[in-house]
């Protein structure tokens, strides 16, 4: 079984987390928008132009929330972290976007996997507290070759590392206990059989022409946690939050703005007029 090991000094808790998440709780559905970079055509002026579109926001990686209606087995909670996590498929165009943006420059190849690392933004409007969140960070996918024969690629080593150093322990003595693999299903029961059947959907963005497969039909409802169409498809996306800004409007005459960043370990906050 694959494990990981933060790095040391094990990072401290960020000052914005729990409020974040008692926020993201008020709203009826955890939805946010998800800025990403795309490569631009060569007559472009710019080398970027940035794509948005709305996500779910699935919990902070390594602390998924309870489900009594998820049949995945759970992690034992060994570790925990402020990292929000979504989930996608792998053949929507923010996969290849957050692998060509990272510091590896990834190609179509390695996006198949886990890894990435391009630069994110992801905005979460809470109408209920009037508060906006505002996170800045990189991006890393993972993907079934997390575990298992694929796990000495570039691409694991670097999700291991980089979100491995953003990951607290709260049981010394039983990281051994914790699998990635185990995280990564987790996620997928925890979503529900009309959501895993979309992973065996028809490719997105596709062209409409004729009918598709009997693998990728829309509307299907899947109960097999190793789906093997749905699973090949299935992604857990993790944001390192470099910078998190939070703008309280709730009060027009005590609205303020609050900016975190992350430096060695540690989140300084300043704050801001709105």
């Amino acid at each position: 079984m694959s494990t990981t090991t933060p790095h040391s000094p094990m990072p401290k808790p960020a000052p914005w987390s729990s409020l974040f998440q008692t926020h993201i709780s008020r709203l009826p559905s955890p939805e946010f928008v998800l800025s990403t970079l795309s490569p631009a055509q060569k007559d472009s002026p710019t080398p970027f132009f940035p794509r948005a579109r709305y996500c779910i926001y699935r919990g902070m990686w390594a602390t998924l929330p309870e489900n009594k209606h998820n049949p995945a087995p759970p992690n034992p909670r060994v570790y925990e972290s402020d990292l929000p996590t979504f989930t996608s498929d792998v053949r929507m165009q923010k996969i290849p976007e957050i692998f060509a943006t990272g510091a590896g420059h990834g190609g179509v190849e390695q996006a198949q996997g886990s890894g990435g690392g391009g630069a994110v933004e992801a905005v979460y409007w809470v109408k209920e507290v009037g508060v906006q969140w505002r996170v800045k960070g990189r991006a890393f996918v993972v993907a079934r070759d997390v575990e298992g024969e694929g796990e000495g690629s570039s691409g694991v080593r670097t999700l291991k590392s980089e979100v491995g150093a953003r990951m607290r322990v709260l049981e010394e003595g039983m990281e051994s206990e914790w699998s990635w693999a185990r995280e990564l299903t987790a996620h997928f029961g925890n979503c529900s059989p009309g959501m895993r059947g979309s992973w065996r959907n028809p490719p997105p963005g596709a062209p409409v022409k004729g009918e598709p497969d009997k693998d990728h039909q829309l509307g299907q409802k899947v109960t097999d946690l190793e789906d093997p169409v749905a699973r090949e498809n299935f992604r857990v996306v993790i944001i390192l939050p470099d910078e998190v800004e939070q703008c309280d409007i709730s009060d027009p005459e005590k609205a303020r703005r609050w900016r975190y960043k992350y430096v060695e370990g540690d989140w300084t906050t300043e704050e801001l007029w709105p």
